[in-house]
């Protein structure tokens, strides 16, 4: 893979969540909602699940210069190199 395929997934992965299992971080929240219930006592407020579920769109939608910054920014601290042929920054 190359640096910049791993820099398109890196930022895919910030927008959209985790690659990996089909929603594993929806699962994992689902058992630390469990866990916490279990330890938090009587007069504790009950947790949710969504209590523990990451947002990773961030409530809003970046327009396709705000991600090219992003991609162009992690490209560059992971040391890769910008074949680009016009600069869009």
């Amino acid at each position: 893979m190359s640096s910049a395929e791993l820099t398109e997934w890196m930022a895919y992965e910030k927008i959209a969540g985790p690659l990996g299992g089909a929603r594993q971080d929806i699962l994992n929240a689902i058992l630390t909602a469990v866990v916490a219930n279990t330890a938090r006592g009587k007069k504790g407020r009950a947790s949710k699940p969504k209590d523990f579920l990451p947002k990773w769109d961030r409530d809003r939608r970046m327009d396709w210069r705000e991600m090219l910054a992003t991609v162009k920014a992690i490209n560059r601290r992971m040391g890769g190199t910008d074949t680009t042929r016009k600069k869009q920054e």
